[in-house]
Parts: C-alpha cells; sequence; structure tokens
C-alpha cells in the first residue's frame, strides 16, 4: 500500500529510559511503514535537556504552539540520585510541568478498556477521565522549617505600598509551614478547557474541591466554573444533553466508585495527581492509561500517563529480555495522528489511528500481551511476551485489517 501522506508535522517529544526505546520500535514497525512520517523532533532525554540547560524542553513547547498538536515520550524528573547517575549540572524541573506552564493547559487522563482486563471495581464498564489543573497549588508552593516559637504571616504588599496581613500560626515550638498560590487567569483556562473537552467528547463534566474547609482558595475555582459555566457554556450542555454539576471532592469520590462510568471528573492539581493514578490501578494498569493535555486555545500534547519504567531499563542495558507494556505510548501517537488528521481533514490519517488502536486491543484479546496484563487477565491461555514481540504482534493484526 502506499504511505499515507501527511501536510503539516507533529511536534515529537524523545524521552528517557526504556520508553525510549519503545520509542523507536513504534516508528519503525507501526508508523514508518505506512505513514510518510512528518514530525519536528526535539530531544527531552535528560542528558540533552541537561546540555541545553533545559532549553531544549521550552523549545518544544513554542513548537507545540505553533503547529497544534505534539507527542511526547516519557521523560525523567531528576531527584538526588538522578544527579550523580547523569552528571547533571542542577536538578531540572520536570519537563511536563514545564510544557503545561507554557501551554496553559489542563491534563485529561483515561483508561483504556480491554476484554479481559477487569476494573477492580466491577461496575466501572466506561471510562471515567480524570481532568487535571496543571498549573500551582502544591507544586509551585514555598515552603520553610519554622526553628522555634514566632508567627507566621501571609502578607500581600500591592503595587502601591500598602499591605494586608493573614496570621497563618503563631508557633509555640518548631514546626513547618507552606505557602501556596493560583491564578484567576489560569482557572478560568482550566474551566474552558474541561468544558470544551466535554462538548468534544459528549460527556457530563463532574467537579470536586473542599470549598467548606477552603472557604476562599478553593471557594474561587467553585465560583470561577459556575461562572463560567452559566455564562459561556449552559445553553451547548443542554443542547447535547450533557450535565456539569459541582460536589465536594468527599462525594465525588463516593459517587465515582458506585457510578458505571462514562464521565469527566476534574479534579485541582493535587488531586488529579492522586487520583488518576488511583484510577489507573483500579481500572488494571497504569500502562493502559492515555493523557492529553488540552489547551483553551485548542492546542494538543499527548503522552503516555506512566513513567519511563527504570528497571526495565537496567535490564535491557545487561542484554535481558524485557516484557514492557507499549500500548499507552502507541495510544499516544495514534491520539496526536487522529487530532493531526481532523485538523488538516486527513481522514486517512485518522482512520489509521483508529486501525491502530483497535489492532492494540484485538492483540491482547487474542491472547497476545506482555507480562504485566497476562498476571491480572481473565483470560485463558494468554501467550506472554516481550516488548519487541508483543510491538511485532500489533504489527500483524494492523497488517491484517489494512
Amino acid at each position: 500500500m502506499e504511505k499515507i501522506q501527511m501536510i503539516t508535522p507533529l511536534v515529537e517529544m524523545d524521552g528517557d529510559e526504556m520508553t525510549r526505546v519503545i520509542w523507536q520500535m513504534i516508528k519503525e514497525e507501526l508508523l514508518c511503514p505506512f505513514i510518510d512520517l512528518k514530525t519536528e523532533y526535539y530531544d527531552l532525554g535528560l542528558e540533552y535537556r541537561n546540555k541545553t540547560n533545559d532549553q531544549v524542553t521550552v523549545d518544544s513547547a513554542e513548537a507545540t504552539k505553533k503547529y497544534g498538536v505534539a507527542v511526547k515520550c516519557a521523560t525523567i524528573t531528576p531527584n538526588a540520585a538522578r544527579m550523580g547517575e547523569y552528571n547533571l549540572k542542577q536538578m531540572w524541573k520536570s519537563p511536563n510541568g514545564t510544557i503545561r506552564a507554557i501551554l496553559d493547559g489542563t491534563v485529561f487522563r483515561a483508561p483504556i478498556l480491554v476484554r479481559g482486563i477487569e476494573p477492580y471495581v466491577r461496575n466501572w464498564i466506561k471510562p471515567i477521565t480524570i481532568a487535571r489543573h496543571a498549573y500551582g497549588d502544591v507544586y509551585k508552593s514555598t515552603e520553610m522549617k519554622i526553628p522555634g516559637a514566632g508567627k507566621v504571616e501571609l502578607v500581600y504588599t500591592a503595587e502601591d505600598g500598602s499591605e494586608t496581613r493573614e496570621l497563618v500560626h503563631h508557633f509555640e515550638g518548631s514546626g513547618i509551614v507552606q505557602g501556596m498560590h493560583n491564578l484567576t487567569s489560569s482557572i478560568e483556562s482550566f474551566a474552558r478547557s474541561c468544558f470544551n473537552f466535554a462538548v468534544d467528547t459528549k460527556q457530563d463534566l463532574w467537579f470536586a474541591t473542599k470549598d467548606t474547609i477552603s472557604k476562599k482558595y478553593d471557594h474561587t475555582f467553585k465560583d470561577i466554573f459556575q461562572e463560567i459555566y452559566d455564562t459561556e457554556y449552559k445553553e451547548k450542555f443542554e443542547q447535547l444533553g450533557l450535565e456539569y454539576f459541582y460536589t465536594l471532592i468527599d462525594d465525588a469520590v463516593a459517587r465515582v466508585i458506585r457510578s458505571n462510568g462514562g464521565y469527566i471528573w476534574a479534579c485541582k492539581n493535587y488531586d488529579g495527581d492522586v487520583m488518576s493514578d488511583m484510577l489507573a490501578t483500579a481500572y488494571g494498569s497504569l500502562s493502559m492509561m492515555t493523557s492529553v493535555l488540552v489547551s483553551p486555545k485548542g492546542v494538543y500534547e499527548y503522552e503516555a500517563a506512566h513513567g519511563t519504567v527504570q528497571r526495565h531499563y537496567y535490564k535491557h542495558l545487561n542484554g535481558e529480555e524485557t516484557s514492557t507494556n507499549s500500548i499507552a505510548t502507541i495510544f499516544a501517537w495514534t491520539g496526536a495522528l487522529r487530532k493531526r488528521g481532523e485538523l488538516d481533514g486527513l481522514t486517512e490519517l485518522s482512520a489509521f489511528a483508529d486501525k491502530l488502536e483497535k489492532a492494540c486491543i484485538d492483540t491482547v484479546e487474542s491472547g497476545k500481551m506482555t507480562k504485566d496484563l497476562a498476571l491480572i487477565t481473565t483470560l485463558e491461555d494468554v501467550t506472554p511476551l516481550n516488548t519487541e514481540d508483543f510491538i511485532k504482534a500489533v504489527r500483524e493484526t494492523l497488517e491484517a485489517s489494512l
């Protein structure tokens, strides 16, 4: 067959460790034989980020704003141990955090459902999408250890020099304190991204915080969501038969467990971080979770929700066989290709993305899967495959469908 021709390139962000190895396999086996793949390449591997003082991360985000669609491999966020391992100049920030801040985006994460990989919550028959605010809160906080007795205050100094003060705590001994912030503009972008995604995917939207305790901070999120819904989206939701509602996060958790799925659950930054991992695990596997960053201006960045699979990478370097699940990374590529096809009017590109996703699912449902899924599947007589053989099995399924 002739290769599918692309018009506009994807922004390609390469990554680290085992996912970097898989990244190349996916391109060689599943993409390049079928697509005249056009990408603008950025190496976000830790060594090159260190070499460029992390400028490559900024450049990749700016390119995403230019082209509109990016696909990203998993990357290392260095800790103290990585400083020595990679001889780093400094402990560079999370690439994901940098990209999110530049794109002003919201992260949407949803499980990939496959027959034979059953959710631990048996009534979850449809996927639950977590919408995670990607700015501020604990991730942009300032912290201080308090050595002894004294008082800690929040102080706002206006441009005219006037001050407003709030007592945080009067310490009688040592302790700790943390200051968090967020931006009205960022919360508004978060809300619009959530409402737009709900309209695009035709799903109900829930939003939950703890406004009864945080009567100014969390309550501001609640008020902004409600105002934007009432003034900009209520009519669209009603026309589509969709529902938006706010509830306390305590109530949301109880509702989620009792539900059948099939909606978007919007969370503040930390809540979304924790709940998306909980959902991924409860649906069966963190390696079966998609992730897309969506800006209110219609910019998309697709990636897998999991990390770089460090343990498998060390085995790979030692020449040992690995069985690393590549499905979420494949779905990052298919998500980006589908969106690129939609934006450029290339129906054959979007159709190819659909067929590749179906090939992944059909391969697993036929009993061929990586060891992480083989350990939890309810299917019988399954064949556990190593990393490369699974990708080749997906190619065989794909070629049969084409």
